[in-house]
């Protein structure tokens, strides 16, 4: 392992994002289509929230079901993505270490950070991610 090798080497590029006018209903086919736990929420190409699938649990009155599904459309479109998104964000550069951001992770109550370069989003980590290159390096 490489202590100093760039969060840009493990990083997702291939990014599923929203925007605050997309609704909780698509919110929630996007994290269920791609299997996926977290969604940059942007404004173009800057990133201003990030909706986590647990966020979106919260103001969900009932578990995901097709029997449920007309209370959980209802409960959706009573809240919008900019009420129920994380606003106060941490952003990372590329360039960042994969060590700080591993300790990063470590003291925050949180599982993904937003990369950006120039006030851009150009990715996002998780720590699923950090996981996988661990067991690659072993």
């Amino acid at each position: 392992m490489r202590k100093e090798e760039p969060i840009s080497t493990i990083m997702a590029t291939d990014l599923v994002t929203l925007s605050i006018n997309d609704d909780l209903v698509t919110a929630e086919k996007l994290f269920i289509d791609n299997k996926i736990k977290h969604i940059p929420v942007v404004k173009e190409k800057e990133i201003i929230g990030m909706l986590s699938y647990t966020d979106l649990q919260r103001v969900s009155y009932a578990d995901v079901n097709d029997d449920e599904t007309s209370i959980e459309s209802y409960v959706y479109n009573t809240f919008s993505i900019e009420q129920v998104m994380v606003k106060n964000i941490i952003a990372v550069p590329p360039y960042t270490s994969i060590k700080d951001v591993a300790d990063l992770l470590t003291r925050k109550e949180f599982h993904a950070l937003p990369v950006v370069e120039d006030s851009e989003l150009v990715g996002i980590v998780t720590t699923r991610d950090l996981v996988k290159y661990l067991v690659a390096k072993l």
